[in-house]
């Protein structure tokens, strides 16, 4: 009777011992593919020109969420100027060199939303991604990153399900939604769409050279809410026309090259090196070259913008 009893306890505690090994398998199995799903995720950053008065970024991330709800996703800002596609260009190239390899950028300034300009994912040489239209949004980081390859988003397959009669909101539709998928390992680069020639829309811009006895660059930027005024001349560039601290300079702004302001300036380490409501020149934190009024704002006073079109000279 005992022998009986004993082979049933053995044969119970068979079946424990198996059940609890197909459990460790299955767990163990869980957690690789959560490994792998964990390693082929990367950080999917946002820009637009959106604002955050509305549902409009809200939205974005929804359907970011709703490919992969354990994607980690971030602002860049979405305080640029409406259609200001020379800004966007601009803070998208100041950030991403800080961002590691691997990390996919939506971008979304795109006043020809539902026209014939592409919808593209350009791959930098230093591994990062940017998912936007190529209108121009693109012109700084293909130049410092460099270009490893274009594609053309093919929205048969990287398009929300459904969102086909809607032609104003690709950032949702096409940008979130490809952008979220290759940042959780969904699709890969190479399934974005069809490759394209390496290159992109460029914005034309006065970059920063001596040239005429004069250094010249433009206006980037504007440093808000101070209104400092930020040019794209590094500090070297500045430095090599035999600029030293204590000179005092000339600077020329123009937009579409008719003068708007023109005065003299101190070249000087930090606001407070002049009297309070007088000019300066100055190295930003970018080490270039910008220009502010003490305790004021040098942009109002002087009605300055930022863009392309807006070229600084400054002469000894």
């Amino acid at each position: 009777m005992f022998h009986k009893i004993n082979k049933k306890l053995v044969m119970c505690l068979v079946v424990i011992l198996a059940l609890g090994m197909v459990g460790t398998v299955l767990a163990s199995q869980d957690k690789s593919e959560q490994v792998r799903l964990s390693s082929a995720t990367s950080a999917l950053v946002f820009q637009t020109d959106f604002g955050v008065k509305n549902d409009a970024v809200a939205s974005m991330k929804g359907v970011a969420f709703g490919v992969d709800p354990n994607l980690k996703m971030f602002d860049l800002t979405h305080e640029i100027p409406a259609f200001d596609i020379w800004e966007a260009a601009y803070w998208l190239n100041g950030a991403a060199p800080y961002w590691p390899a691997g990390t996919v950028f939506v971008s979304v300034v795109d006043p020809g939303v539902g026209t014939d300009r592409k919808s593209v994912v350009l791959k930098t040489k230093t591994g990062h991604y940017f998912v936007t239209p190529d209108n121009g949004t693109l012109t700084l980081v293909s130049e410092n990153l460099g270009i490893e390859a274009v594609r053309e988003i093919d929205e048969a397959v990287n398009r929300l399900a459904d969102s086909e009669a809607s032609y104003t909101f690709h950032g949702r539709d096409v940008y979130a939604y490809t952008g979220a998928r290759l940042a959780s390992g969904v699709i890969t680069f190479d399934e974005v769409g069809k490759l394209l020639e390496p290159k992109v829309e460029m914005i034309n811009y006065q970059k920063a050279e001596i040239k005429d006895n004069a250094v010249w660059g433009m206006v980037v930027v504007l440093d808000q809410p101070y209104g400092n005024v930020w040019t794209s001349i590094p500090k070297k560039v500045f430095e090599d026309f035999g600029i030293k601290k204590g000179d005092v300079v000339n600077v020329c702004i123009m937009k579409d090259g008719k003068k708007v302001y023109e005065g003299k300036m101190p070249y000087v380490n930090t606001f407070g090196d002049v009297e309070e409501g007088e000019p300066l020149l100055y190295m930003n934190s970018e080490l270039n070259v910008a220009f502010a009024i003490n305790m004021d704002n040098f942009a109002e006073t002087y009605n300055i913008e930022s863009g392309a079109e807006w070229s600084v000279k400054i002469t000894k």
